[in-house]
């Protein structure tokens, strides 16, 4: 059964603020977004905006006629006249210089402002605030019944020598570990496995920066919003917290033909977050780093396809994560735990029988207009006129949480079987 009941939803544009402000409120309130008095000046700058460009317009119509009576003055000697127009070309002008400078300094608060509105929720969302508000959607595969004994995976990559969590400690820092072995030709395998199968689902693979600029950040919607989750260099570039970032800057100030959509790029690369609050037993190990491996899918498509767009990344996740005989489960997210940029999302977790617990291991939502009205990123449709793209990003997939589950679900006294389809990657069936 589908996951996705299909519907658009209204685009978080000025136009929308401005003309809908009840509802984007109300819409708000489940993303537990409070903040009323940044929507009220929104609203208040914008007039203000309109007001002080509809007196510039006026004032260079002023100038145009004035421009044509100096003419006429100057033509029959009318020296007296002439003075007064003269006086009042520079009072306009003068003003019109300070219009320039409330219109530019308004523009900035203006964008300032939006950029601190997060995307409104689809009605698909479900009420909540935490992830215990999260709806189970589906599951599938077989939870393994592990012998007594069992180690979770940090013990299990010292036992085998795959993962030096010390070792990376010691170069860098807490959350960046340092594969070794067959810990890290179990990195290489799984990454070429996800590429490969994006490729046969006709995703385009892209090979991006690690770094972007802030611009690319906001356009996006990771700043503001994740500040103090980024790395920033001292040059004012940042570290991808994920290659859907620089994936779809490519589609900045762009207009793309409707016959062309949707497009589907792929892209591994390393992420980087800080995680800033981020401790207790729950992020030990591979479960929260601040360096891993991923691999990120994209889709950039049209507002009637979108959600059959991402019915479809749903579909193909699934079928990547049961190739390698894991329980999965896919939860619809509350409003209180999306992402800020979201209108929908869905995240796959993955059972770790080890620890006993469910890991996130893929997060997938549509992102409507949003990014799109940021990124400037259109189509031309078939009725000839400009519309905004719908942008869609999924995990496909992030590693270390998967790797965490296949050598914790696979272990035997033996050793940790490798899952049939990695094989041909790995060219090894098992680590002893």
């Amino acid at each position: 059964m589908p996951l996705i009941r299909f519907k658009i939803h209204s685009m978080l544009t000025l136009k929308t603020i401005t003309d809908e402000t009840q509802t984007v409120i109300n819409k708000l309130k489940k993303k537990n977004f409070h903040n009323n008095d940044i929507i009220i000046e929104v609203i208040e700058t914008n007039k203000k905006l309109k007001f002080d460009k509809n007196l510039l317009d006026k004032n260079f119509s002023k100038l145009k006629t004035l421009s044509k009576i100096t003419r006429q003055l100057i033509t029959i000697g009318e020296k007296k006249k002439l003075e007064l127009i003269l006086k009042q070309v520079v009072s306009i002008k003068k003003h019109s210089k300070q219009l320039e400078f409330q219109i530019k300094k308004a523009e900035c608060k203006l964008t300032e402002l939006l950029y601190q509105i997060p995307n409104l929720p689809s009605e698909q969302v479900p009420e909540g605030k935490h992830s215990k508000d999260n709806i189970i959607e589906k599951s599938g595969g077989h939870i393994p019944s592990l012998s007594s004994g069992s180690l979770p995976h940090w013990e299990l990559v010292k036992k085998y020598n795959l993962i030096d969590f010390e070792l990376g400690a010691k170069i860098t820092g807490s959350g960046f570990p340092v594969y070794k072995q067959k810990g890290a030709q179990l990195q290489r395998a799984l990454v070429n496995f996800f590429l490969d199968s994006a490729r046969e689902a006709n995703y385009v693979e892209i090979q991006p920066p690690y770094m972007i600029n802030m611009d690319s950040a906001y356009k996006t919607g990771q700043l503001p919003d994740k500040s103090n989750q980024m790395y920033c260099t001292t040059d004012g570039l940042y570290l991808i917290p994920t290659s859907e970032v620089p994936l779809t800057n490519i589609y900045q100030n762009i207009i793309l033909d409707e016959k062309d959509l949707p497009i589907k790029n792929t892209a591994y690369s390393a992420c980087f977050r800080r995680e800033a609050g981020s401790y207790g037993k729950n992020v030990r190990g591979l479960n929260r780093l601040h360096q891993f491996d991923k691999v990120e899918i994209i889709h950039i498509d049209t507002q009637e396809h979108s959600y059959k767009s991402l019915q479809e990344m749903l579909n193909y996740i699934q079928n990547i994560i049961e190739k390698l005989e894991l329980p999965w489960r896919i939860l619809r997210l509350c409003g209180g735990d999306m992402s800020f940029a979201s209108a929908l999302t869905f995240d796959f977790e993955v059972y770790s029988a080890a620890q006993k617990q469910w890991l996130e291991v893929s997060s997938v939502s549509n992102f409507e207009s949003y990014q799109a009205n940021r990124l400037k990123c259109r189509y031309r449709g078939k009725d000839k006129k400009i519309h905004l793209c719908h942008t869609l990003n999924g995990s496909a997939l992030a590693l270390p949480r998967i790797v965490a589950a296949i050598i914790e679900n696979n272990q035997t006294k033996k050793g940790i079987q490798i899952p049939k389809v990695l094989i041909p990657y790995t060219r090894f069936d098992s680590i002893s």
